[in-house]
């Protein structure tokens, strides 16, 4: 039995998972959201393979900040009978989306390393300070257990020279570490082995693309089990178009507002990461309102589709180029994995390169599945992501928690 609490902490929601990881069941989840607003939203649900009838709770109450947040999640597990103490949990996972030039590998947390996530804030403003404040919050709440940090940016770290580097003056690149580091990591890493594993296959032999696609979207190119290239850059900003984030943009444009249209530095970044991608386009990040908009013919849900496509398509085609033959495309998150009408959108131009869709297979069924025809060049799946299991994977083989 190995059984890890995994924790994802974002700027207003804590999101809570109980697995056993030697078997990959989840025991206990709880999400809490609108952490700081007037009125929160916490959930804590039991499952029955804790060995006792499943249950949830559901409260709305006002939530100051992540230390109360977690602290109700707790009150509300010891009465699930699914307080991670009394589910004889051995360690604490986080999700830490920056890891800089040094954090390649999940990494036991220590004062030096908590130092040196802080320190890379300014790489990531909206995610690790929000990190941080989760991993902080718990070794308050729960002492004694080891947490391990794990990093989005580690899978990325195999990104050949040619593929992370900006074309700016070397010195100051080197000076400030200004790179391309890939985000969503932990997802490309997990479903690219599960993409080899439906296919039985080696991951090795594998020439892969992968689409995260969700609110936040990104690519990967994975050429032989390594990861060659992927959209998102520096920041999460890069990339495919995403629920409130533009990606590909001209950095031009940002010079041009804070220059000549008089927005600041942090008006820009709240345009860039809170007011752009669907929101900014059509004024709709969910995707299902968007496609319900599109079959209304709102013109700028149509525009806001068209260019998700269009930039989908870019990545694919180049990407491709980089790995010269593609053996699998995989689909996965909230959108790649629910979101037929794209899947087939996307990949409708491949014809002639030997990709070939079943309508049904993509339009039906539920979990990990091959969604392409047996005749098809390109095998074409999709597969659900679990970056929670492989957070917990990750924390057994720090601590050699698996035996």
């Amino acid at each position: 039995m190995t059984r890890v609490l995994i924790i994802n902490s974002g700027s207003s929601s804590l999101k809570l998972q109980i697995l056993d990881t030697a078997v990959e069941d989840e025991l206990a989840w709880a999400l809490v959201e609108r952490i700081g607003e007037p009125s929160g939203i916490l959930t804590v649900r039991r499952t029955d393979l804790t060995g006792m009838p499943a249950e949830e709770r559901t409260e709305e109450p006002t939530i100051e900040d992540h230390t109360a947040a977690l602290a109700r999640v707790l009150e509300l597990a010891d009465e699930l009978e699914v307080h991670p103490t009394e589910l004889g949990v051995q360690a604490i996972g986080h999700r830490v989306v920056h890891g800089g030039p040094d954090f390649h590998e999940p990494v036991l947390v220590t004062p030096e390393v908590e130092a040196d996530i802080e320190e890379l804030e300014l790489l990531a403003p909206l995610h690790n300070p929000a990190n941080l404040r989760g991993i902080r919050v718990a070794r308050d709440l729960l002492p004694g257990l080891p947490h391990v940090a794990v990093f989005d940016t580690g899978f990325f770290h195999t990104l050949p020279a040619a593929a992370h580097t900006y074309a700016i003056d070397r010195e100051t690149a080197r000076r400030w570490d200004l790179r391309r580091y890939g985000f969503h990591g932990t997802s490309h890493e997990f479903v690219s082995h599960r993409t080899a594993a439906v296919l039985g296959r080696p991951h090795g032999e594998l020439n892969q693309i992968v689409l995260h696609l969700g609110n936040g979207a990104s690519a990967s190119a994975i050429e032989a089990g390594r990861a060659v290239d992927t959209s998102m850059g520096l920041t999460p900003l890069e990339g495919l178009v995403m629920g409130t984030r533009p990606g590909d943009l001209d950095p031009g444009l940002i010079i041009h507002l804070i220059r000549n249209r008089g927005m600041s530095p942090d008006e820009v970044s709240t345009l860039l990461n809170r007011q752009s991608g669907l929101e900014g386009l059509s004024g709709a990040r969910d995707f299902r309102e968007l496609l319900a908009r599109v079959d209304e013919d709102d013109d700028d849900a149509v525009l806001a589709y068209d260019v998700v496509i269009h930039r989908l398509r870019r990545y694919i085609g180049g990407y491709w180029a980089v790995l010269g033959t593609v053996d699998a495309i995989t689909f996965t998150a909230g959108v790649g994995e629910n979101v037929a009408r794209l899947r087939a959108d996307a990949l409708s131009t491949l014809g002639s390169w030997g990709v070939e869709i079943d309508a049904d297979a993509n339009e039906n069924g539920s979990g990990e599945r091959v969604i392409s025809t047996p005749g098809s060049k390109v095998a074409v799946l999709v597969v659900p992501t679990d970056e929670e299991l492989a957070i917990g994977r990750a924390c057994d083989d720090v601590l050699g928690l698996g035996g």
